[in-house]
């Protein structure tokens, strides 16, 4: 969320930077009236109650003195309905211009490269080799059925389209990966791993971003009384552990792990990548999420961004990292790098983490700040998140680039311990 102020003063700018996004926003040329309107009604409010306690002061001057006060009286139960009328209006025109605010998305840092669409996003580095198979490589999904480790039909028959039923070999690697990654995160790379709730509320989702403006791509309880939501990344908890909250400077930055089921509605992507295991309505995911200085957030970015790459390189699949463009960026980022993955048989490279640095976009929606040292004042915390990875994504990449003539999957030498045999 931007601040009221900053988008007061600065109503150009963001025009402008919305149009960078390629977005032409419905309502942002509604602000300033709206502004005014709500500064007119606070300034006439203020004015009255001032007004109606010099007047209550006269009417308590004059019955003590004997003198008629009902004029006076009269005048102040007309000040008392044109304060009430006001109160109310004030309630409407905060909540309109509350919803333009809530509806703007993140200020793209000056690094972010113009462009339209995904295929205008830049690519800084590609890391590995493809692997050449001396017979025709297929799909995750079906090297999946052929050997009867990845079922959709029967996932089909428990929830319907976009889920999947794994068993045997690829339920095994489901775990190792969810397992590696996250000793990778936490023994390697200093990440605190913490377990959250896998449902959230309102707050949380409006906090990181998600509502109100993506409520059609998530899936709500059906229990009425219960405010609650499915998590579509555990982004939307970790983030939320400090909602409220100020932080001291020298708890930062904060970096923790999470593995989580996600889910999402997938509205709007009718058609895209109907098959496997790319867009699911439920899949598996280590995030990564740090809370650091303001100062300091772009080194974070970096450094997250090299968290992820190592996944990909000790599993050795090759990859690249793309810097997504001013139209491909998410609602609530300012920079984001996307890391995609070779895929065989599509013989094309598909995202597979996305690290975002969000500023303080994230941490004045929810309230996240910290006291600087030396400071009277506190601040808003910079909030960042990346993918590290997703893992159904990952067990569909090690299926294509590890396949055997066979049919068979072999193990990256990096999960080899987690399959060894214990019991």
């Amino acid at each position: 969320m931007l601040e009221l102020r900053f988008i007061r003063e600065n109503i150009d700018l963001i025009t402008e930077k919305l149009k960078f996004r390629g977005i032409e926003h419905s309502r942002i040329g509604e602000f300033n009236a709206i502004d005014q309107k709500r500064r007119d009604y606070l300034a006439e409010v203020e004015g009255l109650r001032n007004k109606r306690k010099t007047v209550s002061q006269e009417v308590a001057k004059r019955k003590k003195a004997g003198e008629d006060a009902d004029e006076l009286i009269a005048e102040m139960r007309q000040v008392n309905e044109r304060i009430k009328e006001l109160e109310r209006l004030l309630v409407e025109v905060q909540e309109d211009l509350q919803d333009i605010v809530m509806s703007i998305p993140n200020i793209p840092h000056d690094s972010v490269p113009f462009g339209s669409d995904d295929s205008d996003n830049v690519e800084l580095r590609i890391w590995g080799e493809p692997p050449t198979f001396s017979f025709t490589a297929k799909s995750h999904d079906e090297l999946g059925e052929a050997n009867d480790t990845i079922d959709f039909k029967r996932a089909a028959k428990l929830s319907g389209a976009r889920f999947a039923l794994l068993k045997g070999f690829a339920s095994r690697l489901e775990r190792a990966l969810i397992n590696f990654m996250l000793d990778l995160h936490t023994q390697r790379h200093g990440y605190t791993e913490v377990l959250p709730p896998f449902l959230v509320n309102t707050e949380s989702m409006t906090a990181t971003g998600q509502l109100p403006k993506f409520a059609e791509d998530l899936f709500k309880t059906a229990v009425s009384e219960r405010d609650l939501w499915l998590i579509p990344t555990a982004e939307v908890p970790v983030t939320n552990i400090f909602r409220d909250e100020t932080l001291s400077p020298a708890e930062l930055p904060i970096k923790y792990c999470a593995y989580t089921p996600c889910f999402r509605s997938e509205a709007g992507s009718y058609g895209r990548d109907t098959k496997g295991l790319i867009r699911q309505h439920q899949f598996d995911k280590v995030e990564l999420v740090k809370f650091t200085k303001p100062e300091e957030s772009e080194a974070e970015l970096e450094a997250l961004l090299a968290d992820a790459e190592e996944v990909l390189q000790l599993l050795g699949l090759p990859y690249r990292v793309v810097t997504l463009c001013s139209g491909d960026l998410g609602f609530s980022a300012q920079k984001t790098y996307d890391i995609e993955v070779w895929m065989p048989a599509q013989n094309m490279y598909r995202e597979i983490s996305s690290c975002s640095n969000f500023g303080d976009f994230q941490a004045r929606r929810g309230g996240i700040r910290y006291r600087p040292r030396g400071e009277k004042k506190s601040a808003f915390v910079h909030t960042l998140n990346g993918s590290g990875l997703a893992v159904g994504r990952t067990l569909a990449a090690i299926y294509e680039n590890y396949q055997q003539e066979d049919g068979s999957i072999a193990v990256p030498e990096i999960l080899a311990p987690y399959f060894t045999d214990r019991f």
